[in-house]
């Protein structure tokens, strides 16, 4: 009889030890019913029992229980058995599913190398023999699992193969993480009894009522036909969908109706709705769960927007992997920069959700947002998506660029959902616009000019700004401040008593970055915006007179003599076509002048040519190198937890973290609402300085003080600071 083999030691959690042959066949399991949604089932689940057969050699199974009795980890390879196996068994650039299944997917060069090295490392072969004895069906061809589209993909798509790759890695990653988890944790994740396609009944009564409840505008008609035409077009068949429609015409409404509606249509997995910033996820997931949750059900709508890089911690951290978000629930609300740098990674943490977006509804709000820099391998991915995987991904702007006129989407049908938006944005042009460029003002004056206004939103573009004309502001009448220095409970009650303000018709003044103009529902009846790119001044001009109740809103530019010049480079071209084509002679929102705009803006960028070295990376293969190169952000931010709200909850999260205790995903989950951000180099500064500590990933504790009003109140040392 052959010998019993172990996957995972005993020590964590003072569990039984993991037995291999349960481990692998446990994995492959779920990683083919992962597979089943974009036909690659049998694909996923060979890879998923191949992936840990290197743990069948003697000196493995010897290093563990070493390493079970005297702490440590095993620090014996295990990846080259599993990888050398598929490889011979015809799946070439597949094997690097098994080989990358902990440290990452590798380029094609290294794994040539690591397979010419598993040719004559005789624990391969031992491992294969011994676990072969246990679980023979790791023999069987592998080469008849391949998808049925695959050859009409790889004529059709030269980028359809490296979307398979990672989508057959992110199976693969996710069954072994939560294979793992169920072992040591003693419990299974609880299965959503809720589908996407059941939402659609949950999503028409909730709307129902929150419009029963929501004051009389003189737009709802208009909102009311955009989100007809939203319905009707949910009928049509899976693609790329265009939502066209001007700020303050119910976008969030109509975009979440079309993805329930359409989902039940098709009987489709998730909706996956990515917005450009954090505080509009807190808002919008907000929204979608008074819409379709209910009192005492299960839980339907997950949001996702915390940059925790679990795949930036220690080796060996094997909790901390498990905690990594997976996106295993109906209705998930995300930033696009969690969505496009997951799908764009070769790390398993990042990757293990990625999986989840097969077979998915995926709403891309305020996609004017997305850098133009990585335009090419976007659209890219998202046209592999709908033709391949099964998704349907639905473009929603106020500002809509031409995403046609780019090469991977020419020959692509983009469907419009509003049929004539130029009659839309006539009827609902609410504001009217003032320059302040030359002379250019100081932000002394503006924040003068600002305070005499009754209620005032004054936008800037960094942090830096923010604060400095927060405090100007502060000099003539009390203001309140948003941006992400501060934690996301603190914005989301900042937000809240902005709009019991509002609503009341007390004076009020606010000062903030870019993050408040693109979803988030606020109506002030006078705005100031420093200048920026034309379709960022339009979205915070849908912050002014949103409703329609004045008969125009004011919305001030002004270009600050003194004010922050990282604006400059953070707007790069994009500027430079606003400052050419708009001012006092043409507005922003004119639709003509703004598609003039956008096509001169992705010339100047040379969009076409900016995403070239990432589509060749993805070509070859060299999954680190696209990583490497795909950043949504030029320089990085990491997540800070402050100490705002209940203190001592927050000693309790961060304790169970830092022990690396099983369930640490639903720690995580219960961090948010502390989690604000710092530009790295920032953040490595008070680290330094002991201002802050390190908790977990890139994770860290801010131990310095914290502003009432605008949170961590540190200057950068990076001028080109974040603003997001």
């Amino acid at each position: 009889m052959a010998e019993r083999l172990w996957a995972h030691s005993a020590r964590d959690g003072d569990r039984l030890r993991h037995d291999l042959t349960h481990h692998l066949r446990g994995t492959a399991l779920r990683a083919g019913a992962f597979g089943e949604v974009f036909g690659a089932g049998p694909l996923a689940a060979h890879c998923g029992l191949l992936h840990d057969v290197g743990k069948g050699s003697c000196e493995w199974q010897r290093g563990l229980i070493d390493a079970e009795r005297h702490g440590g980890r095993v620090g014996i390879p295990h990846k080259h058995a599993g990888t050398w196996l598929l490889d011979k068994q015809g799946l070439g650039i597949m094997s690097s599913v098994v080989f990358g299944h902990h440290g990452g997917l590798p380029d094609s060069t290294r794994l040539k190398k690591e397979l010419l090295f598993a040719d004559t490392d005789p624990l391969v072969a031992e491992a294969i023999q011994r676990v072969g004895e246990v679980v023979p069906e790791i023999y069987s061809p592998a080469s008849i699992a391949l998808p049925r589209w695959l050859p009409e993909a790889a004529t059709a798509d030269s980028y359809a193969l490296d979307l398979l790759v990672r989508m057959v890695y992110s199976a693969v990653v996710d069954a072994d993480f939560l294979d793992t988890e169920e072992h040591f944790s003693g419990t299974t994740r609880p299965f959503h009894s809720v589908s996407a396609a059941d939402l659609a009944e949950r999503f028409e009564q909730g709307r129902q009522e929150l419009l029963k409840n929501k004051p009389r505008s003189p737009i709802d008609g208009l909102r009311q036909d955009v989100y007809r035409q939203c319905l009707e077009a949910a009928q049509g068949p899976r693609g790329i969908y265009r939502i066209p429609a001007p700020t303050g015409s119910g976008k969030t409404l109509a975009a979440g109706g079309f993805a329930v509606h359409h989902a039940r249509l098709h009987g489709m997995k998730r909706i996956i709705v990515a917005v450009p910033f954090m505080s509009i996820t807190e808002q919008n997931a907000s929204v979608y769960r008074d819409l379709l949750e209910v009192e005492g059900g299960d839980s339907v709508v997950l949001e996702h927007h915390s940059g925790i890089d679990l795949d930036d911690g220690t080796p060996g951290r094997r909790w901390q992997r498990l905690a990594a978000e997976n996106w295993d629930a109906p209705f998930v609300v995300t930033t696009t920069i969690r969505l496009f740098e997951s799908l764009f990674s070769h790390k398993p943490a990042a990757m293990r959700r990625v999986h989840r977006l097969a077979g998915s509804v995926i709403v891309l709000d305020e996609v004017q947002a997305l850098p133009d820099r990585l335009l090419i391998p976007i659209v890219s991915a998202l046209r592999s998506l709908t033709q391949w995987f099964g998704v349907t991904v639905v473009l929603a702007s106020a500002t809509q660029p031409p995403f046609e006129v780019l090469s991977p989407l020419q020959q692509t049908p983009i469907r419009d959902v509003i049929a004539e938006p130029k009659p839309l944005y006539k009827a609902l042009n609410r504001v009217r616009y003032r320059w302040l460029l030359d002379p250019k003002p100081t932000m002394a004056r503006i924040a003068e000019q600002a305070a005499s206004e009754p209620q005032v939103l004054v936008v800037v573009n960094t942090t830096r700004d923010a604060a400095r004309m927060h405090e100007l502001v502060e000099e003539h009448r009390p203001a309140l401040h948003l941006s992400t220095r501060m934690a996301a409970a603190h914005r989301r009650n900042t937000l809240e008593e902005i709009r019991q303000r509002l609503d009341e018709g007390q004076p009020i003044a606010v000062v903030s970055t870019q993050l408040v103009e693109a979803g988030v529902d606020l109506d002030f009846p006078t705005g100031f915006r420093a200048i920026a790119s034309a379709d960022s001044m339009q979205q915070a001009a849908g912050r002014v007179n949103r409703s329609g109740r004045l008969p125009y809103g004011e919305m001030i530019i002004f270009d600050p003599e003194d004010g922050n010049k990282a604006a400059d480079m953070l707007y790069g071209a994009a500027l430079q076509a606003t400052r050419a084509r708009f001012g006092p002679h043409c507005p922003p929102d004119d639709l003509d002048a703004l598609q003039a705009y956008y096509q001169a803006r992705f010339d100047f960028n040379n969009v076409e040519a900016a995403g070239r070295e990432i589509q060749q990376g993805r070509q070859a293969h060299d999954f680190p190198r696209v990583a490497e190169l795909f950043r949504m952000i030029d320089e990085w931010t990491v997540p800070v937890a402050v100490r705002y709200g209940n203190t001592e909850k927050l000693d309790r999260i961060l304790a169970h973290l830092r022990a690396g205790h099983p369930g640490a995903g639903a720690q995580l989950r219960a961090l948010r609402p502390y989690l604000a951000t710092l530009p790295r180099g920032a953040a490595r500064k008070a680290m330094e300085e002991g201002l802050a500590a390190p908790v977990v990933g890139d994770l860290i504790e801010w131990l310095g003080d914290y502003h009432p009003h605008r949170g961590i109140d540190i200057a950068s040392p990076d001028p080109q600071e974040l603003v997001f």
